[in-house]
């Protein structure tokens, strides 16, 4: 029974760095094409 817990706990925290890493890489991703394809369509004046 101990190692169905451990499983599961484990589990759990594995999908939460998965989750937090999936979410900066749709942050890096947006950022990413905003600074490389957007700003220089409207340089500073």
């Amino acid at each position: 029974m101990d190692i169905v817990l451990a499983a599961k706990v484990w589990t759990f925290w594995i999908s939460v760095a998965l989750v937090v890493a999936s979410i900066g890489l749709v942050v890096a991703v947006i950022v990413g094409y905003l600074y490389k394809v957007v700003m220089p369509r409207y340089p500073k004046r």
